[in-house]
């Protein structure tokens, strides 16, 4: 495993932005609208790992829940998985609070699920499966 990306929660991506690009010299290699998830990322490679900024796209969002909660900063950390479904199966036997029982596609065609931040020391952990690992059918 290793670490995939750190969820950011901002308001404004272009603004955020101008702390990572121009302040630091980082540039974003992708951006997208994450339909499902009502949310605008944009991805920063940094090492093997990526800093991936999160925008509502809408009050209902839970990006925008977070904001209202706690302000923006780190939402998650995501690790990579060889395979998300053998991960969530053995996360259930071990009796740990899911929010995903079954993955979903996330950013850039991954799959993903969540891990409750109360089984975690109240981190919220995500689960990715890379499309270059697809599930064994």
């Amino acid at each position: 495993m290793k670490i995939d990306h750190l969820g950011i929660a901002t308001k404004d991506i272009a603004e955020a932005l101008k702390f990572w690009e121009d302040a630091l010299g980082m540039s974003s290699v992708h951006t997208e609208v994450v339909e499902d998830q009502k949310v605008r990322v944009a991805m920063l490679p940094i090492g093997e790992s990526r800093i991936e900024l999160l925008e509502p796209t809408s009050d209902d969002s839970p990006i925008s829940k977070f904001l209202e909660k706690r302000g923006g900063g780190i939402h998650h950390i995501a690790v990579e998985v060889d395979d998300i479904e053998a991960s969530l199966a053995r996360l259930k036997q071990n009796n740990i609070r899911l929010i995903d029982e079954k993955p979903r596609i996330g950013a850039e065609g991954c799959l993903v699920a969540f891990v409750h931040p109360g089984s975690t020391n109240g981190v919220l952990l995500e689960l990715v499966q890379t499309e270059k690992n697809p599930p064994a059918s």
